[in-house]
């Protein structure tokens, strides 16, 4: 279970019903206090969590969640003016973040992605994509059932795409949500080699891109 701590009544709304289309329980919270009994007494399996709470501000409940034995992962809400907070909540053990205003499908991506990483039941799934499979348990991709051996970085960007697919990402996203860094610490061309790279290996044609597609201008998106 997915529990979602936002005052915004109409986004908790929207992002639990993108959640639920994906086939995660979702649980509400719209203030601190609320939401430290539901963490108590519901044990979610991750928290998705607004940075200005009222009763009992963002961080205090994240301090307090990183201070329970069960390690629940936590997503952080962030506005844009919220850069302090949002790195303090980073050194505080929060495990990604999202910059309001956001798509639901992102939101959707960066769940999948930090449960995969947290080692949750929840990402052992298969996509399967007809000539195309990935397996997240065992890290396998097989085109029309034939094994393709794809290097660890590589498995992790068409895992985060094909999570999300029509989504579009751009190299900044990427960079943070694949290789767990920051634009400004890593070149975005390290995006551009390794999708190059993935595409030599899974599609036919690797100049006219079947799966992995440029938006020219913003990123790559994938193409069920």
């Amino acid at each position: 279970m997915i529990l979602v701590i936002d005052d915004d009544v109409e986004l908790r709304s929207i992002v639990r019903g993108a959640l639920e289309r994906e086939g995660f329980a979702v649980d509400e919270a719209g203030d601190g206090d609320i939401a430290l009994t539901k963490i108590a007494t519901l044990a979610p399996e991750l928290v998705v969590l607004d940075l200005c709470l009222p009763t009992i501000g963002g961080l205090d409940v994240l301090r307090a969640v990183a201070q329970r034995p069960e390690n629940t992962p936590v997503i952080l809400l962030t506005g844009l003016r919220e850069e302090t907070d949002k790195v303090v909540g980073l050194e505080l053990g929060a495990d990604d973040y999202i910059v309001k205003p956001f798509s639901p499908r992102e939101l959707v991506a960066r769940v999948r992605s930090v449960l995969r990483r947290s080692g949750s039941p929840r990402a052992n799934a298969v996509h399967d994509f007809g000539d195309l499979r990935i397996d997240v348990k065992t890290r396998e991709v097989f085109r029309r059932d034939v094994p393709i051996e794809l290097r660890r970085r590589e498995f992790d960007l068409l895992e985060f795409l094909c999570s999300a697919p029509q989504q579009v990402f751009s190299r900044d996203q990427l960079l943070v949500n694949v290789w767990h860094s920051a634009p400004e610490w890593q070149d975005g061309a390290t995006v551009s080699e390794h999708v190059h790279r993935l595409r030599a290996k899974i599609e036919d044609d690797p100049s006219t891109p079947r799966w992995i597609v440029t938006v020219r201008g913003v990123g790559y998106r994938f193409e069920p």
